[in-house]
């Protein structure tokens, strides 16, 4: 599966295809809530509010979020990835580059007007927006460093994609496929990502077996948090 935080990879897939998504729904910050520690990794903690900005953002981006569980998985997921490549000194993004990308979202709704309501009704800041954006480009780079060297793309596989996938995909929205000559390193690109995700994938449930990880229960109807 896609993780909340690769969402930033499949871009190519998105414009090939015109689908995708993020499944169920995660309801926004609300302000009567009190935080409260969901998770224990290691030393440190994940909070409630941090679930719910991961929510907020998918909300942001996709009109809708995963359910709570699979939210704090990828939370999880992303401390992995992130004490590993701070572990390993890997470089930040350049402010620029954080800034381009919140511009991007920013150029999703109609007037600056509009995305500031945006921002307001989902309970998130400009603050912890530009936050997410950054920790979401730091990890999947890292992913991208980490991975990408293994993953060979053969030119069967690009046929073989073009053929039983983009093809049929795009006809059953009636419409039809531009030739794979036009799509061949977009179509390699893609399944460069999926080689990654998946190698991520494997690699996140082998390092989540070695770490002490605690989830706390949620709390009674009724109980404080």
């Amino acid at each position: 599966m896609r993780r909340a935080f690769c969402k930033m990879l499949p871009y190519v897939a998105a414009w090939l295809l015109s689908v995708g998504g993020a499944p169920a729904s995660f309801a926004a910050p609300g302000p009567e809530l009190v935080d409260r520690i969901v998770a224990r990794i290691e030393n440190d903690i994940i909070l409630l509010s941090e679930v719910r900005e991961l929510a907020a953002y998918q909300q942001l981006l996709e009109g809708r979020a995963q359910t709570e569980d699979l939210l704090l998985r990828a939370l999880i997921e992303q401390w992995v990835v992130r004490t590993e490549a701070q572990a390993a000194q890997f470089p930040p993004p350049a402010a620029g580059e954080v800034d381009d990308q919140v511009l991007r979202i920013q150029s999703r709704l109609p007037t600056p007007q509009a995305y500031r309501e945006r921002l307001a009704a989902l309970g998130l800041s400009p603050q912890a927006l530009r936050r997410i954006v950054e920790r979401q480009l730091y990890l999947t780079r890292y992913l991208d460093y980490k991975f990408r060297p293994a993953v060979q793309v053969e030119e069967e596989a690009v046929s073989r994609y073009y053929q039983e996938e983009l093809v049929p995909a795009l006809q059953t929205t009636g419409q039809t496929a531009l030739p794979l000559d036009d799509l061949r390193e977009q179509i390699r690109e893609l399944l460069i990502q999926r080689g990654i995700s998946e190698r991520a994938d494997s690699w996140f449930e082998e390092t989540k077996s070695r770490l002490q990880i605690e989830i706390a229960p949620a709390p009674r109807a009724g109980g404080k948090p």
